[in-house]
């Protein structure tokens, strides 16, 4: 199931697509695609509808129908540092021994394809296509052979970076990883039994029309079950959750000479069968 939220940034309703990429109303079955909503009980009860029975909404996804961020209400957005042993090398660091745990900030998450904001200041923002991981079932110290009984689904993640702030300022990562606008995520959640196998899923992004990542999720040093139970060691996981598990080489820092977005610039990404991002960059007022 391709589950959804449209309309108005700040006044998304729940939706889902129907087999011939319409999106129809969930509103009367759920309030958002948030919380409880995501839980596998709830999943389970919105996947024995008849979607075609549901309201048809106007519009086309994507084009003359907006759609929000594909979760609602995030409690956290937890991001894994590192993860493609090629992109650390592009970085020039070690493979971590252990995954490597950062934030964004909610407030930097939007939909898929709202604009890219450049920071006052900023000379080194970046892109990264990952893979994220939505929680739907809670816990703590959960077993990795558990792991993906707790996924409500997956979704494409833009984790936009400011690596000036990132790395050549005090303190830790997160500061280049929050800025308002830096999390896109959806179009869609896809819940599991429609997303395909989650470790072999290409996944890649262009600049203007200039592919530079072009990965799959085959070459993650830590697969998805392992980062849910690992997260969960450390913090408890609730449902709506994000986890982005990394992204493959091909970033502006990774490249010679190195490339940062200006502002003007349109990015595409995507990931098989979750969907394609486009947004175009522009600078901060």
């Amino acid at each position: 199931m391709k589950l959804l939220r449209y309309g108005p940034s700040g006044q998304e309703k729940p939706g889902c697509l129907d087999a011939d990429g319409r999106v129809r109303d969930l509103s009367g079955h759920i309030d958002d695609l948030a919380g409880e909503a995501l839980t596998p009980e709830t999943i389970s009860r919105l996947k024995s509808l008849d979607i075609e029975e549901l309201p048809l909404v106007e519009g086309t996804p994507q084009e003359d129908l907006r759609l929000g961020p594909c979760v609602g209400r995030t409690g956290k957005f937890i991001c894994i540092g590192l993860n493609y042993a090629d992109h650390a090398a592009e970085s020039g660091l070690d493979v971590p021994p252990e995954p490597v745990i950062f934030n964004k900030w909610t407030s930097a998450i939007t939909g898929p394809d709202d604009d890219v904001i450049i920071p006052r200041g900023s000379k080194k923002t970046d892109w990264e296509v990952e893979l994220g991981v939505v929680i739907g079932k809670g816990g703590a110290y959960i077993d990795e052979a558990d792991a993906m009984e707790h996924v409500a689904g997956f979704c494409v993640v833009n984790d936009v970076s400011e690596r000036e702030y990132q790395i050549e300022r005090a303190g830790t990562w997160d500061k280049g990883k929050g800025c308002d606008s830096f999390g896109p995520i959806g179009p869609w959640l896809v819940t599991p039994d429609e997303a395909g196998d989650h470790d072999a899923l290409s996944l890649w992004l262009e600049v203007d029309g200039k592919r530079h990542q072009n990965g799959s999720t085959s070459t993650m040093v830590y697969k998805v079950p392992h980062l849910i139970a690992y997260c969960s060691q450390f913090m408890s996981l609730q449902p709506g959750d994000i986890i982005s598990t990394g992204t493959p080489p091909g970033v502006g820092m990774g490249l010679s000479p190195q490339v940062y977005l200006k502002g003007g610039e349109t990015l595409r990404l995507g990931i098989d069968g979750l969907g394609v991002q486009t947004q175009k960059v522009r600078r901060a007022d």
